[in-house]
């Protein structure tokens, strides 16, 4: 589902809060506790700001998301692992819920791409520059995919630059 298609108006929070009102109303007890716990983060948040001065803005709760989907891709990680397919599905299906209100995720190639043209324009050497490069990657892809994926796919591109 597309963020800016759902949303038309609405900003993320009470978005999550229709959602859940709805998932509870229609009995589905997954969605409930998922979206719960994530509710439960962003009023935590709240309160942290709220001691800082500062509003929870929609970015804010993306980053959010983002934090307790990667919970999950870990816990899947671990549960599979551990041969717990039962509970490795559970947090699967958590995942995909969490991931419905992220925006699209770019794929590896586009990733690639973006890295090529950071590498190129910061003058990167090999994979010493690997920390610098990070650094600069995650600030341009931030929301826009994982830090374990472009973190490996910036390993793979500097290392084929030092081979060249």
């Amino acid at each position: 589902m597309a963020l800016e298609d759902d949303i038309r108006g609405m900003n993320l929070f009470s978005k999550i809060e229709n959602d859940l009102k709805s998932a509870y109303l229609e009995k589905r007890a997954e969605e409930v506790d998922t979206l719960r716990l994530l509710r439960a983060a962003i009023k935590n948040l709240e309160i942290d700001l709220r001691v800082k001065q500062k509003e929870v803005d929609d970015e804010a709760i993306l980053e959010i998301i983002a934090r307790e989907a990667k919970k999950r891709r870990e816990a899947i990680e671990l549960y599979e692992k551990g041969n717990r397919p039962e509970l490795a599905e559970k947090e699967k299906k958590e995942l995909a819920l969490l991931l419905g209100y992220l925006p699209q995720q770019l794929s590896d190639e586009d990733i690639k791409a973006k890295l090529e043209e950071l590498i190129k324009s910061n003058n990167a050497q090999d994979i010493s520059d690997l920390g610098k490069m990070m650094g600069l990657a995650m600030k341009e892809l931030k929301g826009k995919a994982d830090g374990k994926r472009i973190q490996d796919i910036l390993k793979d591109v500097l290392s084929k630059i030092s081979n060249s």
